[in-house]
């Protein structure tokens, strides 16, 4: 049954049960939007500045989508095509059992090109859907705080868990529909749905990073820095902007990077469990990390409607005290599997190890951007001097943070070493798969904390723009301080999954070309997995500088965007404030026009970025060869995770700095320390909230890409003239994309609206 050789009762009663659990993720999802949509919206003023924040996140989005669609659409055949260039897999012919080569091309191309859609539409639907209950969220949590801040904490975070609840029942879904269809042979369908979801989050990531930095640092240099006036202050012709970036950024972009890593660590994992069954016959391996998955649902529900501030009236804590909540019924569960049905311990404590590295990025995290430890206090502190001494705490704070968390990192992955010790390559990289499996167990947890940032971030927008009472506006400060920690704790999980995912996913290149090599002849002790790549032989290591050098380059692109669109920004709330009557509140800005250059901003950079991500694993395997593709996905995983890690900790350090001086010391509000504060948010701001997020997606986009396209490159030479043309064709086009990146700017139309 479902295609699966030697299938148990149990394991069949399993399959539907995970199955169901999806399910009831997407009922739990719809049960919470119910408990929203019911609540309060607030004052009619409060309400027509919520509009506008509405209308502008739901008509970026719509552009977005048709910005993006074309390339699905060629990326789609694509995939089907990539099936004819190799002959079926092991799995394939298992599952196939006697049909011919071609017929079982056929079957898996359409299936590889079928899930590469549903991957993108669900990933989609994640960012979108998650992304407009934010926004429905955040009005009705700027009036329920009129209740209490306990009150407003929980309304906040089960807005926030809805999106969590999409990415947990729509990955697990997609996931198990082509499992039971395709069973044995999934992970060659799994590939699709993976990269379906990975380009959908780049895309996301980039366009929202872009987008809502665009406009921050307009809104903050010229209204806090030069005008002096306060924080969404409704005369800042850029503050709606500003609001909407936050959904589109941080709610939109998020869900879909989470959600991607959700998938690609199961694409992995069953990839390296089907391995494994070829060598053992034991179909557990496989099935594990569907029911770890499960397991992870069910816990993350129980976590998250636990969430609400006690007698400590502290919102950090109620939030962590769900988090653990969910972990310790995890953990029980994983071990109740364990026991009676792998009836071995190694896999569980590799999941374990996975949860326990989510903990420690947590602490890490926390200690560097939480306001009430010492690395903030001391950016704080370094105020008084001016701002390139706190900028310069901001630099230490970001380095040192990444060195921890790559330690981490390092253990999680000897863990899996010392876990599967002398049993050979495949189960120590199964062991990392299923770190990177129990890392996202807690995915509901993860992106409630994370959209509840910007839910609270928006609600205290909206407090302060429609002058809601002093202790109502109270607790929205409150409940916005503790989102920038918990965005910048999920920012944290975020990348250390991408790079446990990617480190799988590495795994998974190797597997796949040591098969395609034994299918052409290659005994077991010559294949990639036995010899390994050499690093010492210069054209790896010219792979491994390429894909070191990648990230860079990607992040220079994005944060060039972002300084173009803000330095648009800051001429346009420039001018706006010079409108006579304005800042005596006469007469109301232009909020559209600042909407339309973040817009803009990110739409002209989605396919540029989008064409040079794809297409340099492609020419390094073309020309190069397999083995320095692997040196080059090596490179871009190591300088991606520490670009990230020390981009996203800097910037959200300097943030929670400026909030601590807002809340009284140094001066408060309007002191040089303040301001110089303000420079330190402003030059994190791309940094935490565009390009290191976006180097998430960025690097299993990359893996993705090296993973699908090395069956093809193993067999062909790069002497082979179409491997050259194709390979000359992907550096022109690569190129072009960098220099209209680069050179391409903005300009002014004799209306006065942005254009490029």
């Amino acid at each position: 049954m479902f295609g699966i050789p030697n299938i148990t009762s149990f394991e069949v009663v399993a399959l539907w049960v995970i199955l169901a659990i999806a399910f009831v993720a997407l009922l739990y999802a719809l049960l919470l939007r119910n408990q929203i949509m019911r609540e309060d919206k607030g004052a009619k003023e409060m309400q027509s500045v919520w509009d506008g924040i509405r209308v502008g996140a739901n008509t970026y989005l719509r552009k977005q989508l048709r910005s993006i669609l074309p390339l699905i659409v060629v990326l789609a055949v694509v995939l089907f095509l990539s099936i004819y260039f190799i002959p079926p897999s092991s799995a394939a012919l298992l599952r196939f059992k006697g049909m011919t080569d071609a017929e079982i091309s056929l079957i898996v191309g359409i299936g590889r090109a079928l899930a590469f859609v549903m991957g993108a539409v669900f990933s989609l639907l994640v960012g979108q859907l998650g992304m407009r209950m934010a926004v429905q969220g955040s009005v009705r949590v700027a009036a329920a705080s009129k209740k209490g801040l306990n009150y407003a904490l929980k309304l906040a975070y089960r807005d926030g868990t809805i999106t969590g609840m999409l990415t947990n029942g729509l990955g697990l879904l997609g996931c198990m529909v082509i499992f039971m269809i395709f069973g044995i042979d999934s992970p060659d369908v799994l590939l699709g749905f993976g990269l379906g979801g990975t380009l959908l989050a780049l895309f996301m990531r980039v366009g929202g990073g872009i987008y809502t930095k665009a406009a921050d640092v307009g809104a903050d240099l010229v209204g806090k820095v030069e005008v002096g006036v306060p924080e969404d202050d409704p005369r800042n012709a850029a503050v709606v902007a500003d609001l909407v970036g936050d959904n589109v950024g941080d709610c939109a972009g998020m869900a879909a990077d989470i959600f991607e890593s959700y998938e690609v660590t199961i694409v992995a994992a069953l990839i390296l469990g089907v391995a494994l069954y070829f060598t053992t016959h034991q179909i557990e391996w496989v099935i594990f990390p569907l029911l770890v998955r499960g397991i992870g649902v069910i816990s993350s529900i129980i976590g998250t409607y636990l969430v609400g501030v006690g007698k400590e009236k502290n919102a950090m804590n109620s939030i962590n005290r769900g988090f653990y909540v969910s972990a310790v019924i995890s953990v029980i569960g994983f071990a109740l599997v364990a026991l009676f049905y792998m009836q071995e311990w190694r896999a569980f404590f590799s999941v374990s190890a996975g949860i326990l590295l989510a903990l420690a990025i947590n602490e890490i995290t926390k200690y560097f951007t939480d306001t009430r430890y010492r690395p903030v206090k001391d950016i704080a502190s370094a105020s008084k001097t001016g701002a390139a001494t706190l900028i310069l705490r901001g630099l230490v704070v970001g380095y040192e943070a990444t060195v921890w968390q790559i330690l981490a990192i390092a253990g999680a992955i000897l863990a899996a070493v010392l876990i599967y010790w002398g049993q050979g390559f495949t189960f120590t990289l199964y062991g990392v798969a299923m770190t990177g499996i129990g890392m996202l167990t807690l995915t509901g947890n993860y992106l409630g904390m994370d959209s509840f940032g910007p839910i609270s971030d928006n609600a205290n927008g909206l407090g302060e723009m429609s002058n809601m009472d002093k202790e109502s506006r109270q607790s929205l400060a409150d409940l916005d301080a503790v989102g920038n920690t918990t965005k910048a704790i999920t920012k944290g999980v975020a990348i250390g999954s991408a790079v446990i995912a990617a480190v799988a996913l590495f795994g998974s290149f190797l597997t796949s070309i040591a098969l395609v090599q034994q299918q052409m002849g290659v005994v077991s002790s010559d294949t990639i997995l036995a010899t390994g790549i050499n690093i010492a032989s210069p054209i790896i290591f010219v792979g491994l500088l390429i894909g070191g050098a990648i990230p860079w380059l990607f992040s220079a692109l994005m944060i060039n965007a972002v300084a173009k669109a803000a330095g648009l920004m800051v001429e346009e709330v420039r001018r706006q404030f010079k409108i006579p009557g304005l800042m005596e509140g006469k007469v109301k800005p232009d909020y559209e026009k600042p909407v339309a250059i973040s817009t803009i901003a990110a739409q002209r950079e989605l396919i540029t970025l989008a064409t040079f991500v794809i297409l340099t694993p492609v020419v390094t395997g073309l020309v190069l060869g397999e083995g320095a593709l692997g040196g080059f996905l090596v490179g871009a995983i190591l300088s991606s995770q520490l670009l990230a890690v020390f981009m996203a900790t800097s910037g959200g350090a300097w943030d929670n700095s400026k909030k601590t001086i807002e809340d009284g010391i140094y001066g408060g509000k309007g002191s040089e320390s303040h301001k110089a504060s303000v420079v330190g948010d402003t030059v994190g701001d791309p940094l935490k909230d565009t390009a290191g997020p976006a180097l998430n997606p960025m690097i299993k986009v990359i893996n993705m890409i090296a993973l699908i396209i090395a069956p093809i490159i193993i067999r062909v030479s790069t002497s082979n003239p179409i491997a050259i043309l194709v390979g000359i064709a992907c550096v022109v086009a690569i190129v072009l994309a960098v220099m209209y990146s680069v050179r391409g700017g903005f300009r002014r139309t004799k209306a006065g609206e942005a254009n490029f």
